[in-house]
């Protein structure tokens, strides 16, 4: 399984970021070709500022499908104009995990 680990600084309006988010999650859930193959944690930092989101998805193709849609595309921009210059984004391939 591959993935991505996300992090950035928000400290700006947060019910507009959550919408987001939420918007995010709920069209992955509705999506039949992604749904259950691409996973996606959201955390912000005890501070309140700190972001990160870690996405795992099972194959290159679902990862493929996912970025062709425009639910992709707009979360994509809306949470690059939230973390501005103090976004970093690392691709990874997942070694192991628990349960």
């Amino acid at each position: 399984m591959d993935g991505i680990v996300i992090r950035y600084a928000y400290d700006g309006d947060e019910a507009a970021w959550q919408r987001v988010i939420d918007g995010f999650l709920a069209a992955i859930a509705a999506d039949p070709q992604v749904q259950g193959r691409f996973r996606y944690v959201v955390t912000v930092g005890t501070d309140g500022v700190a972001r990160t989101h870690i996405g795992r998805w099972d194959s290159e193709e679902t990862l493929q499908t996912l970025q062709g849609r425009d639910y992709f595309a707009t979360f994509s921009a809306a949470v690059q104009g939230f973390a501005g210059d103090t976004l970093e984004a690392t691709r990874m391939h997942v070694y192991g995990e628990t349960g």
